[in-house]
């Protein structure tokens, strides 16, 4: 069941990149972050409420559990991570194409797996060495690709931007196992509504101070804002893939890694309606550099289900 919710997970992931990359063309960032998390609050709002008021019953998949202190310090550390993360990966998708960002940002298994190596002592076997070296290469392959767009990879900084944005979201991940495992696996034991609630709540205010002090005061030398219909998909896709991703880690059999490896399938959704959304160029070389990226991690799979 944790298995065909990630899938899910990564089908919903790949709208959420096509409308982020539609809301940020020739946009500003910032408000569109801020007006993001924001929707995400709203969304998850009614359940903090109703949970709290009684209307929502306990054993209900919607129930948002109350918490003190002990319980919100680890949630605002997971919304910091996560925030951080966003703030690099929306610059880096405004400026780059969104068929070179996927694949990119598809490599994030790789780093997941060698944090689970070091975090929570897992070991490579050959299978998962080949998948750690077939990310390697499809990334140096990128680095090509991207060069005949005119694109440096050693000295693009919204390629480091992404290239952030993934370690960033690849800690993020490793922490999210972390908070939802129970406390008898070593886990925070932190129930998963809880988490996916409050931390919408907490980057809201993250990004209102941001917003506030540093684009507010530079409105007038910043790119416009404009509203556009996509920018509330964003959130609507984002909270349903989140929801189903907290929803398998949960289960005491998830595997972090398969589960983030999973989710990254997400780029084939986003790399096709890029090439035809955005009609962007390249796209045989970049194809085959996600092909890549792609059998990298069927063999990351094969590693961890064989043994």
């Amino acid at each position: 069941m944790w298995l065909a919710l990630a899938f899910l997970s990564a089908f919903l992931l790949g709208f959420y990149d096509v409308s982020k990359k539609i809301s940020l063309a020739s946009n500003a960032v910032i408000p569109v972050l801020l007006l993001n998390t924001l929707v995400c609050t709203l969304i998850f709002s009614p359940l903090v409420i109703g949970s709290a008021m009684g209307a929502i019953a306990e054993d209900s998949i919607l129930y948002v559990p109350s918490g003190g202190w002990d319980v919100h310090k680890y949630i605002v550390l997971k919304a910091f991570i996560v925030l951080s993360s966003w703030i690099l990966g929306y610059f880096g998708m405004k400026h780059l194409p969104i068929t070179l960002v996927g694949p990119i940002q598809a490599t994030r298994p790789v780093m997941v797996l060698a944090g689970a190596v070091f975090v929570f002592g897992e070991h490579l076997n050959a299978w998962q060495w080949a998948g750690v070296c077939l990310a390697i290469l499809s990334f140096y392959l990128m680095s090509r690709s991207g060069k005949k767009e005119g694109i440096d990879f050693t000295h693009n900084k919204w390629i480091l931007c992404v290239v952030l944005a993934a370690v960033t979201g690849a800690v993020s991940g490793l922490y999210d196992k972390y908070l939802v495992a129970p406390v008898s696996q070593g886990g925070a034991g932190l129930d998963k509504m809880i988490v996916q609630s409050w931390y919408n709540f907490y980057q809201f205010l993250f990004m209102t101070v941001v917003f506030l002090v540093v684009w507010l005061p530079r409105k007038s030398r910043e790119t416009p804002f404009r509203w556009h219909w996509a920018i509330p998909l964003i959130s609507l896709f984002l909270s349903l893939a989140d929801f189903v991703y907290f929803y398998a880690l949960s289960n005491p059999d998830s595997m972090i890694s398969i589960v983030s490896m999973v989710r990254r399938g997400s780029v084939l959704v986003s790399f096709g309606l890029g090439a035809m959304v955005f009609r962007e160029h390249n796209l045989k070389a970049k194809a085959f550099d996600l092909f890549l990226v792609l059998l990298s991690m069927v063999f990351l799979w094969i590693g961890t289900m064989k043994y």
